[in-house]
C-alpha cells in the first residue's frame, strides 16, 4: 500500500487547487466587487456585505472551476514529481 503522501489517484493536487483558488479569488474578486459596487446602490452595511458575498461567491466558483480544469489538464501543483517514480525508487 502506498503512503498517503504519494497517492495521486486522479492526477490532481487538491491542496494546490485550494490554495491557488483562495489567492486568485482575492486577487481577482476584490477588484471585481469594487468595480461592480460603483454602480450599485448600497445604503447600509448589511446591503454592502450581502452584495460582496453574492458577487464573491460567483467569482469563487468561476475561479475554482478554472483552477481545477487547469490542474487537471496540465498536472499542475505537483512540483514536477511523478508519484509512480517515487514509489519505484523507494
Amino acid at each position: 500500500m502506498q503512503p498517503v503522501e504519494t497517492s495521486n489517484p486522479e492526477g490532481v493536487d487538491y491542496g494546490w487547487v485550494m490554495q491557488t483558488t483562495f489567492v486568485l479569488t482575492i486577487v481577482v474578486g476584490a477588484p471585481v466587487v469594487t468595480a461592480l459596487s460603483l454602480n450599485a446602490t448600497l445604503p447600509t452595511w448589511a446591503a454592502r456585505v450581502e452584495f460582496a458575498v453574492r458577487v464573491g461567491a460567483v467569482v469563487w466558483i468561476i475561479v475554482a472551476i478554472a483552477v481545477f480544469a487547469y490542474a487537471k489538464r496540465f498536472d499542475a501543483g505537483d512540483g514536477g514529481t511523478d508519484p509512480d517514480e517515487i514509489a519505484e525508487s523507494e
